[in-house]
Order: structure tokens, then C-alpha cells, then sequence
């Protein structure tokens, strides 16, 4: 990308250039405003730290040349292939483990199939992003990676399960406060949503996109709900429906699929038999 002609000095210049005089000085308030840790950290400029929080990893992406993305959301707490077995030598619900390990390997498959559609010959698209934390989202990323693509982790900083894992591309590995924007630049390039089994979180970013649709705040993309047992068991969507609190369109929103094949031939037949949509734009926020 070009960068047009700049009369003023750059601002590393002159943080530079300041340095010198601003070490000299009796108070931080001589300090250049933007290179002003304390001053940006001040409760009045929130508005200032949530602006630096979109901008960042939507202009570090534009330099990696994402186009577009697929986002993979799921429980951090499911355990991958190299843990199954040492929950079971610690006396953990090793049944349990194994039967979660089944959507953590559907979730690495998808991202694999994924990556391999949307990347290569030049193009970076339907890029797998996922919370950049453990289970699922190691999944996601890892498939992602096996299937030699770049691939993005949206970390945030929690009391537990924010340490980023180790197969996001570390210069798309980046680390949020605000939860709000971090749900802003989920969806900024999305071309579909794959959802795993999930707790908290995972049910807030699946409601929160099926509001964002419904509302038509963003224009309709797929949501696919994998493994439709575990999803008829914790959430009654056809009772909405029935009880005239969404509208039965609504529950077409919805697509329920099994495997990782399945997944990728509903994103395909979305878009009208292209899984890359390449002449679709992502939905506005």
C-alpha cells in the first residue's frame, strides 16, 4: 500500500527529538500528549484508548493483506489431543474429554478446508480468526496454520485463559481491553461464523451477531452451529418462534451443520457456489 507525501515530521521524529528536553523537564506535563503513558491511561481518555484499540488491528491487517475472514468461536475449557490423555492420568471426566475432542478436531478440519480455499496464488482470504485462546480457538488457528495460512488471534485480557496459543501468526496475534471492539473487528471482514459447543462467551458472540443480522446492523452472513445435539440440548431456538418472540424467518438464520465438509459447502452455497465470494463485500459495523 502507498503511502502518500507527508510534509509534517513524523511523530517517532520527534518523540526523538523531544526526549532530551522532556527528560530535563520538572513535570510530565512537557511531554509530548501521544507519547504520554500515564496522560493516555487517565479515565477521561477512554474515548482516545478505544479509538487505538479499532485502528490498530484493522490497519496491521490491511498491511498483512487480510481480505476477508472466517471467524471460529467455541470454549477455551475443551481440551486438544495432546491433553486428553493427561486428564485421564490426573483422574479428570476423561469420557467427557474424549467426546469434546471430537469438536475440537471438526474445528481444526474446518480451518484447515477453509484456509486452503481462501489462500494461496496471492490471495489472503477467509482468513480463520478465532479469540486466540485454548481450545476451539487453538483448533481454529492450528488448522488454520497446518494448512500453511496466516491466521488471527483476538486476545483479551482476562483473569484466566488469555494467554494467546501458539498457531496464530504472531504478527496478527493481537491483545484487547474493551470487549466492544474486539467484537467490532470479529466481524469487520466476516464472511461467515462457524460455532462450536461454548459457555458464556461463546453464546454472547453468537446472539450478538444473530441480533446484529436480525436488526440488519450488518448484512446477513452464515452462521453455522456445529454439532446440533449439544445446541438442542442448551438452547430452544423453535421456542422463541413459538412464543412470537422472534419471527420463524428468523430461525433461518441458523444453519445447523455436522463436519467440517458440511461447514464449508454451506459458506460455498451462500455465495452462490463460490466459497471464496471474492466479489462479495465482508458486512459493515
Amino acid at each position: 500500500m502507498s503511502r502518500r507525501p507527508d510534509t509534517y515530521p513524523r511523530a517517532d521524529e520527534a518523540v526523538r527529538q523531544a526526549r532530551p528536553v522532556e527528560e530535563a523537564a520538572p513535570h510530565p506535563s512537557f511531554r509530548l500528549a501521544f507519547n504520554d503513558p500515564e496522560f493516555l491511561l487517565r479515565p477521561e481518555m477512554r474515548g482516545v484508548r478505544l479509538m487505538l484499540e479499532l485502528m490498530k488491528p484493522d490497519r496491521l491487517q490491511d498491511e498483512a493483506g487480510i481480505g476477508s475472514t472466517v471467524v471460529v468461536f467455541g470454549s477455551a475449557r475443551i481440551a486438544g489431543p495432546e491433553a486428553v490423555a493427561a486428564i485421564a492420568r490426573d483422574g479428570g471426566d476423561a469420557a467427557r474429554a474424549e467426546r469434546q475432542l471430537v469438536w475440537y478436531e471438526e474445528a481444526r478440519r474446518f480451518a484447515r478446508l477453509i484456509t486452503e480455499a481462501g489462500q494461496g496464488a496471492g490471495r489472503c482470504e477467509l482468513v480463520v480468526v478465532t479469540g486466540g485462546g485454548p481450545g476451539i480457538m487453538e483448533a481454529g488457528n492450528r488448522g488454520a496454520t497446518e494448512a500453511g495460512g496466516k491466521t488471527i488471534g483476538l486476545s483479551i485480557v482476562l483473569p484466566r485463559e488469555q494467554v494467546p496459543n501458539r498457531w496464530i501468526t504472531p504478527e496478527l496475534s493481537f491483545q484487547f481491553h474493551y470487549f466492544g471492539i474486539r467484537k467490532m473487528q470479529f466481524l469487520m471482514r466476516a464472511k461467515a461464523l462457524a460455532v462450536f459447543p461454548g459457555g458464556f462467551g461463546t453464546m454472547d458472540e453468537l446472539f450478538e451477531t444473530l441480533t446484529l443480522v436480525q436488526t440488519r446492523k450488518i448484512r446477513r452472513l452464515p452462521i453455522l452451529l456445529f454439532h446440533r445435539a449439544f445446541w438442542d440440548r442448551v438452547v430452544r431456538f423453535e421456542v422463541l418462534a413459538e412464543e412470537g418472540l422472534i419471527d420463524h424467518a428468523d430461525l433461518d438464520l441458523i444453519r445447523f451443520v455436522e463436519t467440517a465438509e458440511e461447514g464449508a459447502e454451506a459458506i460455498r452455497a451462500f455465495y452462490g457456489g463460490e466459497l471464496l465470494g471474492a466479489e462479495e463485500e465482508p458486512p459493515p459495523v
